[in-house]
């Protein structure tokens, strides 16, 4: 009878206590004081802002000997047309303020000009509201000039005007670390800050005085709005460097960290439109959507190669239905991390195949840019940090310049990587 007794089970051997899961009133407050206390993507908007002024830039100086044709008097779409278009629709343009040819050069110089300045982020609150002004003042004047890549870039300069964009890799970054190094010395007054305002201030005054011709309400109340918002700021951080200057600071975070969010958000539903109204296109079901471009002469800047992808069908197959995949695809990844980078990357490969193979550099390059939003903060630091140390190398073959040690090269401030 005694096998009818149960052999009483061992004690478990001690362990550690399973980790209790935090509250979720302490998640919530963390995350709040994640998205008030800092801007956040720094090094995200900031590959954005020289991607865009970059894109912009290069294309102002390579459409330099044709811009009256496309721009400005000489062009097919007269000011007499322009204006009575820009009546119809409301749209922004600086260039219907006056139909003078200086005028129009005077505006083309400035956006060439902030387009600069914005890439090596000099001033870059300011220059961001210029350079926003200069691409729709182009733009609006002449919209069927454009492209897709053009209506990215116009996009992107209204959400990029709201950001903090200049963080990191930019002037404005190097001259707050120096600042910083140098508190225990006299403070240096800003008078170009003031300067610059003012003078965009009567700017502002113009764009109102000649609303009846150009410039929707919405556009106006925004300049205003920047306009007042920096003075605001301005006086601030002057005369009350407390509590207000904080309040302040979580305002400009919280429109900062809304404005990163909207151009994921764009981004992804360009991709998304792209991907499922291909989807019911019979042109791309066939592959005929990609074997026609490359055999028309005016997207073939290498005949031969394009030949060449053309004569194989199973190429163009896996192409055309590649591009599909990825672009429908693209929005579900961002929740795998791994996989969202495999098909960042290869958007970015086509997007530059496009550019070498349909000959749309600035398109690919305005795609590109509006990728980069979504490129890892981890990669964004290495490519930081290698384009500082190309940067010191040719300083030293210049002369101007010392080598870095291995722990500077090693620990780049964010401020000084790759402009500064």
């Amino acid at each position: 009878m005694t096998g009818l007794h149960a052999t009483p089970a061992p004690a478990p051997a001690p362990g550690p206590a399973p980790a209790r899961r935090e509250p979720l009133d302490r998640r919530l407050a963390r995350a709040v004081q994640r998205v008030t206390g800092s801007a956040l993507g720094p090094y995200q908007t900031a590959i954005v802002r020289i991607g865009f002024s970059l894109t912009w830039l290069l294309f102002l100086l390579r459409e330099l000997p044709h811009r009256h044709e496309l721009y400005g008097p000489d062009g097919p779409w007269a000011w007499d047309m322009g204006r009575r278009l820009i009546a119809d629709n409301g749209s922004f343009t600086a260039l219907m303020w006056s139909d003078g040819r200086l005028w129009f050069e005077l505006v083309y110089a400035l956006a060439v000009l902030s387009s600069a300045l914005l890439l090596v982020g000099w001033r870059t609150r300011a220059m961001s509201a210029v350079f926003m002004a200069g691409v729709l003042s182009l733009q609006n004047r002449s919209i069927f000039m454009g492209d897709g890549g053009d209506n990215v870039i116009h996009i992107m300069a209204l959400y990029l005007v709201l950001t903090r964009c200049g963080q990191v890799w930019s002037l404005d970054a190097r001259r707050a670390s120096r600042a910083a190094r140098e508190a225990d010395r006299p403070e240096r007054r800003d008078v170009v800050g003031p300067l610059l305002w003012t003078v965009l201030g009567g700017f502002v005054l113009a764009a109102t005085y000649f609303s009846d011709r150009t410039g929707e309400t919405w556009f106006l109340t925004l300049l205003w709005l920047l306009w007042l918002g920096q003075a605001l700021w301005w006086v601030v951080c002057r005369y009350a460097p407390g509590e207000p200057r904080t309040l302040l600071e979580v305002m400009a975070n919280l429109v900062h960290n809304g404005a990163l969010l909207v151009i994921m958000a764009e981004v992804c539903l360009i991709y998304a439109t792209a991907g499922w109204y291909k989807i019911q296109g019979s042109r791309w079901q066939d592959g005929t959507a990609l074997y026609y471009p490359l055999k028309l002469d005016y997207f073939s800047p290498w005949p031969a190669l394009s030949d060449l992808l053309a004569s194989g069908g199973v190429v163009v197959m896996l192409l055309t239905y590649g591009t599909v995949l990825v672009q429908v695809a693209f929005p579900f990844t961002l929740f795998n991390r791994k996989v969202k980078n495999v098909l960042l990357a290869a958007m970015m490969l086509e997007h530059a195949g496009i550019a070498v193979l349909l000959g749309l550099p600035f398109f690919s390059m305005a795609m590109i840019a509006a990728d980069a939003v979504f490129l890892p903060t981890a990669f964004l630091v290495w490519l930081g940090a290698r384009a500082a140390r190309g940067r010191d190398r040719a300083l030293v073959r210049l002369g101007r310049g010392t080598v870095p040690g291995p722990r500077d090269a090693g620990a780049e401030s964010p401020a000084r990587t790759l402009v500064g």
